[in-house]
């Protein structure tokens, strides 16, 4: 008797349209003086992909190692041991709640569930308009400040569960309060 082999991984599906259109590329390319390799680009390179998709696509993880003369699976490893990168679209804001000692013992299982209960998704979910997605991450380095969320790259501190749906009503709940950096999109 012999196994049938199951490919449980079929390729998905590629869009007609490049993901890494020649402007992205151009950035990305301009990055390559800064570092000694290619593959150090690949970090800022997912950065500036996911900001302009929102998540970071099989395709763009074919197209970007094809730019940086890698395996596609070297991008993959890259994609899938960091938990800030989607390979499915995350909402326009993303809320991070910092799971870390700190501010577990400040509360922030209740905050996590409070945000669960007024988004009404899970971890790693989005809500069905495409406005928030919810992540949890080991330690958001707000410490003195615990808990914590994040929307987006703006740090609310001190959070108690009922200030999760006050802070996610406001429509600038993401704006930040200091310039933000250039080093990924300022790339010219």
């Amino acid at each position: 008797m012999s196994w049938k082999a199951i490919d449980r991984k079929a390729a998905p599906e590629k869009s007609a349209n490049p993901v890494i259109g020649p402007e992205l590329a151009d950035k990305i390319r301009a990055l390559f003086p800064r570092y000694e390799t290619k593959r150090a680009v690949v970090l800022p390179a997912l950065h500036m992909i996911q900001q302009q998709e929102r998540g970071i696509s099989w395709q763009a993880m074919e197209e970007l190692a094809a730019l940086l003369e890698l395996n596609a699976s070297d991008v993959f490893d890259v994609v899938s041991f960091y938990t800030y990168f989607w390979t499915h679209p995350r909402g326009e804001k993303v809320v991070t709640v910092c799971r870390s000692i700190s501010c577990e013992v400040m509360g922030a299982g209740a905050v996590l569930d409070a945000c669960k209960r007024v988004l009404g998704i899970g971890e790693h979910e989005t809500t069905a308009d495409g406005k928030f997605s919810l992540q949890t991450e080991e330690c958001l380095a707000v410490c003195d400040h615990a808990p914590c969320i994040y929307v987006n790259e703006k740090c609310h501190k001190r959070v108690k569960p009922e200030d999760v749906k006050r802070i996610l009503a406001d429509p600038n709940n993401d704006r930040l309060d200091v310039e933000r950096s250039t080093l990924f999109d300022g790339v010219r």
